[in-house]
């Protein structure tokens, strides 16, 4: 762990482990992101998948979050973090040549490529887990912020050129030959994250008993529903979540259907999300810093709520001023939505237990991804009932409230993370 107070240039990118970390986690997001683009382009140009198939394959990428999130977290907690990262960098890498190599036998198909793309977002679950789950291990709880900070940013840069530089492997070369390309950023990942070093006591005891894994998952479980500051900070998140998925189908027929924009205005509006998102990365940790924990958290989240009531008012003015509100919202919202799940995170990390890090981490994950497909079919239902003006005013009230369920908590008061390891796992 680092040690030192240092606030030079440079920052946690002088401590080598966490150097390292960072560079192994921004190759996964990177290649992550590649694969979220080449995969349905194989699916679509080279195996002619229908519309059914290609909804199946966008399921089949977030749905082990549903059903393995918990497991993961007790994997997590009872073996090395580390090795574990590494391992699932090394099998992803492999799961990806398998699609050029099908290819290159003429035994690709669908069927194989659904199960390419299930088992590399089992992997990806437990990465994503793991490298939240580690994080604390690598750095003192005085410098999380600045450590997710770091890693939103290279998450906000591969959204950005993610897509880019897979359309640009695609131009070079076939989509099944990219898989290469995905395999070796993986394998990028594997290295640097095998050479982070964390302390002897961050490594679970190999002898200590089991306790069973549903029992384990239990424990879990029950810290963030007993814990009253975690509870708080789950549910806040959950409801965000809930409500911001169900703005995405209504959002969609608004600017395609209300406001019958142009492809270059919808190009843009997507773009002005990327462009706020790196902007909440970068003033995050000074937001935190300025406000104080608990107020930039109420702040973040009741801004991104307010935000959301210019797509109603977009609905009354014309085209090139509604433009304008929905490019703002989409930079504002991305924005605060950074510096809220940079400061959250940091704080949830800070006050759990090494020991349950793991676990916490998977329960709060299941329970948001699955307010995620609720909250975008209540969005669609509410739509087509209420309309799409009302359905964006019911939808900007629900993202506010989890603003309020934070400000009418005592983490309203929180100004900093706790630095000491004991006084935050009581907290």
């Amino acid at each position: 762990m680092t040690t030192t107070n240092d606030k030079k240039f440079g920052g946690l990118f002088r401590h080598r482990s966490f150097r390292n970390l960072w560079v192994g986690q921004t190759a996964a997001m990177f290649g992550s992101r590649v694969v979220a683009v080449t995969v349905p382009l194989i699916a679509a140009l080279t195996l002619n998948a229908s519309l059914f198939e290609m909804g199946l394959i966008s399921a089949l990428e977030s749905l082990p979050y549903l059903f393995i999130s918990l497991f993961a977290g007790v994997w997590l907690d009872r073996g090395s973090k580390r090795l574990i990262l590494v391992a699932t960098d090394v099998v992803r890498a492999g799961l990806l040549l398998l699609i050029p190599l099908a290819w290159w036998q003429d035994v690709l198909t669908i069927p194989l490529l659904m199960g390419v793309v299930l088992l590399v977002g089992c992997c990806s679950v437990v990465s994503d887990i793991g490298g939240m789950s580690m994080l604390p291990e690598v750095v003192e709880r005085t410098h999380l912020v600045e450590a997710n900070s770091k890693l939103e940013l290279s998450s906000s840069a591969s959204s950005l050129s993610g897509s880019a530089i897979g359309g640009a492997i695609l131009q070079v070369v076939s989509a099944p030959v990219a898989m290469v390309v995905n395999a070796a950023a993986y394998l990028i990942s594997a290295v640097f994250t095998a050479l982070v070093r964390t302390p002897a006591g961050a490594v679970k005891d190999e002898e200590t008993p089991s306790k069973g894994v549903w029992r384990e998952i239990g424990e879990g479980i029950t810290f963030i529903t007993r814990n009253p500051t975690i509870r708080v900070l789950v549910v806040a998140t959950m409801i965000f979540n809930f409500f911001t998925l169900a703005l995405e189908p209504v959002f969609l027929v608004f600017i395609t259907r209300t406001l019958d924009l142009e492809p270059i205005h919808i190009g843009l509006i997507m773009s002005s999300s990327g462009a706020g998102a790196l902007v909440g990365a970068l003033i995050a940790e000074r937001f935190g810093r300025r406000l104080g924990l608990g107020p930039a958290l109420v702040t973040s989240l009741g801004m991104a709520g307010l935000v959301s009531v210019l797509l109603p008012v977009a609905t009354v003015v014309p085209t090139f001023p509604a433009v304008v509100l929905v490019i703002v919202m989409h930079f504002v919202d991305a924005a605060m939505v950074i510096v809220c799940n940079v400061n959250l995170r940091s704080y949830r990390t800070a006050i759990t237990p090494d020991e349950l890090q793991g676990r916490m981490n998977a329960s709060n994950r299941m329970l948001v991804m699955g307010a995620a497909p609720v909250g975008a079919v209540f969005g669609g239902a509410l739509g087509g009932w209420t309309g799409v003006t009302v359905a964006l005013v019911v939808v900007s009230v629900g993202i506010l409230c989890s603003a309020a369920v934070i400000f009418f908590s005592r983490v309203r008061t929180v100004r900093e993370i706790p630095q000491d390891t004991e006084l935050a796992a009581a907290t």
